[in-house]
């Protein structure tokens, strides 16, 4: 629909966890993948979030921790095996690795801007709302 021109604009409205002093905004898997389509097809994209959120002691998203869970929640799943009763079930072949990350980052770029209760800032080191 982006690439067809049918929106006009995106906008993520997000708890976001972290927000960098920089503006870069960490999120659920998945929101820097939203970010990049929206730029890509000249789509703005806002952040929402409560105005507490940014932490100016984090210069950037790459001082942002980030959470891994565990690899079984990506490769195993639950299933049921003759007479019904319920197993985990692999989905890959053992010893296969994997990683799985809870968060990406969002780079300040790809933000339009940042929503709060106190109105919009520009997603840029030194912006407050």
């Amino acid at each position: 629909m982006i690439q067809r021109g049918e929106i006009d604009i995106v906008i993520v409205i997000v708890g976001a966890d972290r927000v960098a002093a920089n503006g870069d905004v960490c999120n659920k898997i998945g929101t820097c993948g939203k970010a990049l389509a929206a730029h890509d097809n000249r789509v703005p994209l806002y952040g929402a979030l409560p105005s507490p959120t940014p932490d100016p002691a984090l210069a950037c998203g790459d001082a942002i921790p980030i959470e891994a869970r565990s690899p079984d929640e990506v490769l195993v799943t639950a299933g049921r095996i003759s007479y019904g009763h319920a197993t985990a079930i692999a989905i890959a072949p053992a010893g296969t690795p994997a990683i799985n990350y809870v968060f990406d980052v969002t780079p300040a770029r790809l933000i339009r801007g940042l929503i709060t209760e106190g109105g919009i800032a520009q997603a840029d080191r030194g912006a407050t709302v």
